[in-house]
């Protein structure tokens, strides 16, 4: 029997595109936070 018409992975994108954006923002988010505690540390260093 031939396939349909259409996407035939479309499921197993739209998985795998959702995945990759929850790990993109998890990088974002990390740098973030390092970025924010590496200030910290200057600050503190600055006013010492």
């Amino acid at each position: 029997m031939a396939k349909p018409k259409g996407q035939k992975n479309g499921n197993n994108k739209s998985k795998h595109s959702k995945l990759m954006d929850q790990k993109k923002n998890k990088l974002r988010q990390e740098a973030g936070l390092r970025k924010e505690r590496l200030r910290a540390i200057i600050n503190k260093a600055k006013e010492a």
